[in-house]
């Protein structure tokens, strides 16, 4: 039980993270909140990706560009260039580690407006952090496993962030639903989006990219839209009026 619960907090409390922060915050500013928050937020980030943290500004930079250039071959990861979604995770982690480094100079068009915090950046991608943090998963297994199919589930949590990624980008413009022809290929791959809270509403996000809530039709419901009218409501952040 205890493996379980530890499971599914680090695959929910990753995803929020990343839809929350690095996707509707950092990529996308659709809302506002003050340093301290997003200082919060931001340590917070590091702490529940853990081994996968992804760097906000390479994120930001790579998501705008996926915006712009969707299921085109500027895309830094549309589907349809990639023969399996191995190929397309390697082409993504290429692009994002040019980033991350500056060996790569984003379009002006992509820069600024995101949050960055170097040091923590720096101390986040060392080797020794992110094997760190492995190692602490490994250790609650060896605690609290109760049969050995359960390491199987390990390599998960070494690679959250970028299996929610692989996820979202691969489904989110292959499999599912339109509600609107965005000259893409984007699909919305769950009406009720409980496995990836909102991100595999692609469809929908591509029509309206600056909407809090990535659920339109009534049939439809994201998850990640409640808890960020909540935070809202707590003056943690501040919704734009549009």
């Amino acid at each position: 039980m205890a493996v379980l619960v530890f499971f599914l907090a680090h695959w929910f409390l990753s995803l929020f993270c990343q839809t929350f922060f690095l996707h509707r915050y950092a990529s996308h500013k659709m809302f506002s909140m003050n340093r301290f928050w997003e200082r919060f937020f931001y340590a917070f980030t590091v702490l529940v990706q853990g081994s996968s943290f992804l760097n906000p500004r390479a994120y930001a930079i790579m998501h705008r560009m996926h915006h712009a250039y969707s299921d085109t071959e500027k895309d830094p990861h549309s589907p349809h260039f990639f023969k399996d979604v191995w190929q397309m995770t390697m082409q993504t982690k290429e692009i994002y580690v040019n980033y991350v480094n500056n060996k790569v100079e984003p379009e002006k068009a992509f820069r600024g407006n995101y949050p960055e915090w170097k040091w923590l950046d720096k101390l986040s991608n060392y080797w020794s952090v992110r094997i760190g943090f492995g190692v602490l998963y490994f250790l609650f297994y060896l605690q609290f496993a109760t049969s050995w199919w359960m390491f199987l589930l390990l390599p998960i949590h070494f690679f959250m962030g970028p299996i929610h990624g692989a996820i979202v980008n691969w489904c989110g413009h292959k499999y599912g639903y339109s509600n609107y022809d965005n000259n893409d290929h984007s699909k919305n791959s769950l009406p009720l989006d409980f496995l990836l809270m909102g991100e595999l509403f692609q469809n929908n996000h591509h029509k309206s990219p600056n909407s809090i809530n990535f659920a339109k039709k009534w049939f439809e419901f994201d998850p990640t839209y409640p808890v960020i009218l909540l935070l809202n409501k707590l003056h943690i952040i501040k919704l734009k009026r549009h």
